[in-house]
């Protein structure tokens, strides 16, 4: 795969997870296809990728689902 960024043919396929939003707006999208460059070291979504990713934001149907996460308050002792 070429790196759009680089032109190297080092950019390969990974599935990601990221959240969006926070508090109560939170989303987090598990399983999304970014690309990673070895070369250049530059991860990103394609433009189809990431209009999938704003129609979820949007719509935040039937396929969403709920669980409880833990957090943790960086340098709280």
């Amino acid at each position: 795969m070429r790196c759009d960024v680089c032109g190297a043919e080092t950019a390969r396929a990974r599935h990601v997870t990221r959240s969006f939003g926070r508090g109560d707006r939170l989303l987090v999208i598990e399983n999304i296809r970014s690309v990673f460059c070895g070369r250049c070291g530059e991860r990103y979504f394609t433009a189809a990728i990431m209009r999938e990713i704003e129609r979820l934001k949007q719509s935040r149907g039937d396929r969403m689902r709920r669980r409880a996460v833990p957090i943790v308050v960086f340098g709280a002792a």
